[in-house]
């Protein structure tokens, strides 16, 4: 499955958390991402992504080992997507950096998940806050086939024009991008 995937600069982060509030119940979670590479780059160089995240929610704590392969659309960044719970995070950790893999970067993301259908699709937003780099970004996402990425990113966008996001407002700055300039 690809993750047909916008993500937005919020300039109005209260109005649009409202606005989502009527749509789902939110879900906030807080994210410690670590993103692995080979030691001679080529999964960053490929476009590609191996990622241990460990989400800490109101009730509980969950792993997940992620690989997002190269992106199939150039212009939104979507990528196919292959996510899978683990049982233990440092065991995860381990076998990821037994095999060979070092570590990239790892930071925090506060998030405020909603998942709700619009289009007739089963749709994810986040708002998310990253304490090492400044703004409120919005990433509204849905899994589907390649051939429907089209289709579907047409559908986030009218999901975010509703929500007051325009086009100007969106991006393809990557959090590990910002995150790692901040640390330079």
């Amino acid at each position: 499955m690809i993750e047909a995937e916008l993500k937005a600069r919020v300039h109005a982060p209260e109005a649009v958390m409202r606005q989502l509030d009527e749509r789902a119940t939110a879900r906030v979670e807080v994210y410690r991402d670590t993103y692995y590479d080979r030691p001679d780059g080529s999964l960053e160089k490929a476009g590609e992504e191996l990622r241990v995240r460990t989400v800490h929610g109101a009730d509980v704590t969950r792993t997940v080992l992620t690989y997002k392969g190269a992106a199939v659309d150039e212009a939104s960044g979507s990528k196919p997507e292959h996510e899978t719970r683990v049982e233990d995070a440092e065991q995860a950790h381990a076998i990821l950096r037994g095999l060979g893999h070092v570590v990239l970067i790892a930071f925090e993301k506060r998030c405020r998940n909603y998942d709700f259908t619009a289009r007739g699709r089963r749709m994810l937003a986040t708002l998310v806050r990253v304490p090492e780099i400044d703004g409120t970004f919005l990433e509204v996402e849905t899994l589907v086939d390649e051939d429907e990425v089209p289709a579907a990113l047409d559908d986030i966008r009218a999901v975010l024009a509703e929500l007051g996001i325009v086009a100007e407002d969106l991006t393809r700055e990557t959090y590990t991008g910002a995150v790692a300039a901040q640390r330079r």
